[in-house]
């Protein structure tokens, strides 16, 4: 399969995924004190909010080059 095909592809799933689910949250473990040798360590849940536009504009360029790619 064509290189070019394969990014074609990745980018229609990857900004199919963007418009359904709107972003991801992953978790951030930071040191909330430090004493000496105790440490509290704290998990905040990071949440990163993928743009629409940025997730349409990958489906769009997807079909342009899976539509445009040579054979």
């Amino acid at each position: 399969m064509n290189p070019i095909k394969l990014v074609g592809i990745f980018l229609i799933v990857a900004g199919g995924l963007g418009l359904a689910y709107g972003g991801f949250s992953y978790p951030k473990e930071t040191t909330a004190l430090k004493l000496g040798t105790l440490e509290l360590k704290v998990q905040e849940t990071k949440t990163v909010n993928v743009p629409l536009i940025l997730s349409g504009g990958s489906v769009v360029l997807g079909i342009f080059l899976l539509a445009f790619s040579r054979k």
